[in-house]
């Protein structure tokens, strides 16, 4: 660490190009100046750090309401060498790290709270192993979801882990992202068996020792399951190995619309007691129909509808079919369209995806302000019709969807982001949103994460001694506090 130190002071400090002093809680982070970026261009080249505006802002803002906080500069590293060597030099100058993987968060975890660097992983872009008689794979966090399953197709396997954006595969272990097929593969705290990842000091942690590949391990303290959900707060995801899954035989989508969201609950809970294995079973109000059948040209009848998918072998489909569509039709189900053509089921499918592009068009010139919760199946019929009244009664256009497979729903209120108050009013809807779930017994984020949106709340879910437990950890592995600071606590 001396030698490191030397090492800095041999580059005489100039006139900084961003110079800014922060503070949080006693604790005052370094200033960006012309020697930690000269520092920074020795390790990844001059190409690789950029101070200019425009790259700056592009990764200071997500797809979430926040604001756009940009960093000092932007650095993409090429290698894991160049990532540890950047976060040890920004450890010792006390300099704040915000990794970035595609920007499709929804809860404002890319802004740089208070400044920094911001660490572009997109050209560590390797898929560096597929063992398909091991049914795994391990990617670098350049890789997206939609790139893996291209790049995995010719093995007769896939990824399932589908939370609709075409988001940074080790981002969704960021975020403990899961989505429309959780309720059959879980999340990805289920499908991951090992992470390599650069702690604050620029040590590189393999969470299940290197080449850690069981399926299955009681050894020791779970790291793995540690740094899944942390939110770039613990050190930079460089490595995810991952389980891969057989591509079933035959796959059928269904649509069922409903008179009222009760029924199309009650039907979802229904099925799930039957035992039926449901690959995706999705929930959207009568808002987020209209909204697809006007983006997508649909054709849906717009009431509560469930989207279906089911998948296995041809004989065991059929038989799944008809005990679906008998409880669907025993709790009011007006129709039961089912799919097998896979043009047909993709384009269903991708208007389920983009719910939040066709959301944010039926009222051109605002942005969505989305949140999500979750609670225990047999909660969800109460908290989700209660959520709807009271989205209802408000000032605004607010449709719902739900992986109601497994408790999780969402909703995308409409808002201008520069009228404080229609703002305000949108905080207080997704407010009384999360204490329902967590009056039940839920959680107030399934997936989206808790970012700068949720801090609050996740010390009323975790507890005093919780929060205390997580703080304690955070110390112990960052302890000057450089890991996206600002963010879940």
């Amino acid at each position: 660490m001396n030698a490191f130190r030397q090492r800095l002071g041999q580059i005489s400090v100039v006139r900084p190009r961003v110079c800014h002093r922060r503070r949080l809680s006693g604790s005052q982070y370094g200033r960006y100046s012309d020697r930690v970026h000269q520092l920074l261009e020795r390790i990844v080249g001059s190409g690789g750090v950029t101070t200019s505006l425009a790259a700056r802002e592009h990764h200071g803002k997500d797809e979430s309401y926040h604001k756009c906080l940009p960093a000092d500069a932007v650095v993409t590293p090429t290698t894991v060498d160049h990532v540890s060597s950047v976060l040890r030099l920004c450890n010792v100058e006390h300099i704040p790290v915000i990794p970035f993987g595609t920007g499709t968060g929804l809860e404002g975890g890319i802004g740089a709270v208070h400044g920094g660097v911001c660490v572009d992983l997109s050209k560590l872009d390797q898929v560096t192993e597929v063992h398909s008689e091991d049914f795994y794979c391990s990617v670098q966090p350049g890789v997206t979801r939609k790139t893996l399953n291209s790049y995995i197709r010719d093995t007769g396997l896939w990824f399932p882990i589908d939370p609709g954006a075409d988001a940074s595969v080790c981002g969704m272990v960021a975020t403990s992202a899961s989505g429309t097929n959780a309720v059959c593969y879980g999340t990805m705290r289920e499908n991951v068996l090992n992470l390599q990842v650069v702690l604050a000091n620029g040590d590189v942690l393999y969470t299940a020792g290197k080449g850690g590949r069981a399926k299955k391990s009681s050894a020791g303290y779970n790291l793995t399951n540690l740094l899944i959900g942390s939110e770039g707060t613990l050190g930079v995801i460089t490595e995810a190995t991952l389980r891969l899954y057989g591509i079933p035989e035959e796959t059928v989508a269904a649509v069922c619309p409903f008179p009222t969201i009760q029924a199309a609950v009650d039907t979802t809970v229904e099925v799930l007691q039957t035992g039926i294995p449901m690959a995706k079973i999705e929930f959207l109000d009568e808002l987020s129909v209209m909204a697809s059948n006007k983006h997508f040209k649909l054709g849906l009848d717009e009431t509560p509808t469930l989207f279906m998918e089911l998948h296995g072998t041809q004989l065991g489909v059929r038989e799944q079919i008809e005990l679906v569509s008998e409880i669907a039709q025993s709790n009011g189900a007006s129709k039961f369209e089912w799919e097998s053509d896979h043009e047909k089921r993709a384009k269903l499918w991708k208007a389920r995806h983009d719910w939040w592009y066709s959301g944010i068009a039926m009222e051109p010139g605002k942005k969505g302000f989305a949140t999500d919760v979750c609670v225990p199946i047999s909660k969800l019929p109460q908290v989700l019709l209660e959520t709807k009244e009271d989205l209802t009664a408000s000032q605004f256009i607010a449709p719902i969807i739900g992986h109601v497979g497994d408790g999780n729903f969402h909703t995308l209120i409409m808002v201008d982001p520069d009228n404080n108050d229609e703002l305000a009013a949108a905080k207080e809807l997704a407010f009384r949103m999360s204490k329902r779930a967590l009056s039940v017994g839920g959680t107030c984020t399934g997936e989206h994460g808790i970012g700068r949106g949720k801090m609050s709340l996740l010390e009323e879910e975790a507890g005093e001694v919780g929060i205390a437990t997580m703080k304690s950890i955070k110390r112990a592995l960052d302890p000057n506090r450089i890991m996206n600071p600002g963010k879940i606590f």
